[in-house]
């Protein structure tokens, strides 16, 4: 019997981001940074996008990093 919902709950897209929260490993593949080191770099220079901890955990909101990007963006278009 086929169904229609994907095997793997991660691959859900809403708005072109995993309806989940993010791991740092998943920012990385996003924005195709170097390493997971520059996530949290970003973090202690509170340049990157809010995230918050589960745990020893670090997780991203999708809503969230999209509202940074467009801020970014803005702030690109700007300059």
């Amino acid at each position: 019997m086929a169904t229609d919902h994907p095997t793997d709950s991660r691959a859900t897209l809403r708005g072109c981001l995993p309806d989940r929260y993010l791991t740092p490993e998943d920012l990385v593949t996003m924005f195709s940074l170097p390493s997971i080191e520059t996530v949290y770099q970003w973090r202690r220079k509170r340049i990157g996008p809010p995230g918050f901890r589960v745990g020893r955990y670090l997780r991203f909101d999708p809503a969230a990093v999209r509202t940074w990007v467009t801020e970014q963006a803005a702030l690109e278009d700007a300059a």
